[in-house]
């Protein structure tokens, strides 16, 4: 049973995110975050501790099933302010997932379950 489940956690800087400014460096947002993604967080006011939150949840998933897949893969929203995600293409696990942002750091922890 319990090699069905997996447990991801990651931290990020919000600072990197900040020093590569979206207006100047979209191909770096393009090549990890989709589009709905880049709209969401782009939306408030400081889009970059959003995408620091976004970033972690993405490396945390990864390290929860134990597989080396592209971050644009993992295909993050929200439901009700909950974040969810999903592996674009594959119904192989189902998650649960909280993150958090505060101050210098976003943080995301991950369970998954492989169906």
């Amino acid at each position: 049973m319990l090699d069905k489940i997996g447990i991801g956690i990651d931290l990020v800087k919000i600072e990197k995110f900040k020093k590569l400014d979206y207006k100047t460096n979209p191909n770096f947002y393009h090549n990890i975050f989709t589009s709905s993604e880049i709209k969401y967080c782009l939306k408030f006011s400081e889009p970059y501790e959003h995408f620091a939150g976004k970033f972690a949840l993405k490396e945390a998933i990864i390290k929860s099933i134990g597989l080396k897949i592209p971050l644009i893969s993992i295909i993050t929203d929200h439901n009700n302010f909950q974040p969810i995600v999903k592996i674009k293409n594959s119904s192989d696990y189902s998650f649960m997932v909280t993150l958090s942002h505060e101050d210098e750091f976003a943080v995301a922890v991950v369970i998954s379950e492989k169906l």
